[in-house]
């Protein structure tokens, strides 16, 4: 499978209690648009590369690790969506962006990073945000069966949370978990994918395990679960969004985490916000596939055209 990508640089910011580590794939030349691509809850920047690759140049491209995940994971707390959104905005201002003039940003959401994106658009980056993009998150989740946050999460990730407390004697052996992912192991063998699945992996052979927090991700999933505030921040959207959703749900099964019914019924209308089917798509491939990659890039640079 080709995988035409761009390598990017790493970069840091000062964030409360620390830096903010994230990959940038810079502009062929000054006064590009500025795209800012939020990965998942247990995910890492390089999720977006294929995404990247197909911007780059044309964009400047930056892609943070989230507090709690791969290069920020020695970030502390509090975790949660808000201050996922307060780092947000001040990557946003380290790279200029300001929707009073040219340089505006398009933020671009996965899976949780949607709910953070849509946050920090609604709130304290509103005046930075020149679009929103949603793929397949941001908006109100079907809740999976369970007494509480830790087993609606279980329910909701299955492996990719289980391998949180898991070790691993080497990358052979990351691959081979991820190998058998419904949904993950089509795509393992593809150079950026493989990268994206390294970079959550910390520590020396043979104990190697997930850059992840446990407490970030449980903190995380519970704002994503249940904060009503969080919620309701596509209500109050400073520009128009458009939410692309995958047909199929993170065990590559139907249905996905949106459907037409489940959208029709958050009368998504009156919020400006536009939904669209990516077609062969399941949570995870709904950044790879060659479809998604095209549908994604398309809805950052109408963003981006918008004045």
């Amino acid at each position: 499978m080709s995988d035409p990508v761009v390598d990017p640089v790493q970069i840091t910011v000062p964030v409360d209690g620390g830096e903010l580590a994230a990959l940038r794939w810079p502009p062929a030349a000054p006064g590009a648009p500025i795209a800012v691509l939020v990965h998942g809850i247990t995910a890492n920047a390089m999720a977006w590369a294929r995404v990247a690759g197909a911007l780059a140049g044309e964009f400047e491209v930056v892609a943070p690790d989230l507090r709690g995940r791969a290069g920020s994971a020695g970030l502390p707390g509090p975790y949660g969506i808000e201050a996922h959104a307060a780092d947000l905005t001040a990557l946003l201002d380290s790279l200029g962006a300001d929707r009073s003039g040219a340089d505006a940003a398009v933020l671009v959401g996965h899976s949780m990073g949607a709910f953070v994106a849509a946050l920090a658009a609604a709130g304290t980056a509103r005046d930075r945000v020149r679009g929103l993009v949603l793929v397949d998150g941001g908006l109100a989740l079907p809740q999976p069966p369970g007494a509480d946050v830790d087993a609606m999460l279980s329910a909701l990730l299955g492996p990719a949370l289980d391998r949180l407390s898991m070790t691993f004697p080497d990358l052979a052996a990351v691959r081979a978990f991820w190998a058998q992912h419904p949904a993950v192991g089509p795509w393992v063998d593809v150079p950026s994918v493989a990268a994206y699945l390294a970079r959550d992996v910390t520590g020396e052979p043979p104990a190697l395990r997930s850059t992840c927090v446990q407490e970030a991700v449980r903190v995380d999933g519970g704002d994503v679960l249940l904060n009503e505030r969080l919620l309701e921040a596509t209500t109050d959207l400073p520009v128009p969004a458009t939410l692309l959703w995958a047909p199929r749900g993170l065990t590559d099964r139907p249905p996905g985490l949106y459907d037409e019914v489940r959208l029709a019924g958050l009368g998504l209308e009156p919020s400006g916000i536009t939904a669209r089917e990516v077609p062969d798509t399941n949570h995870y491939s709904i950044l790879w596939a060659p479809q998604a990659v095209e549908a994604i890039a398309a809805a950052v640079r109408d963003a981006a055209a918008r004045t």
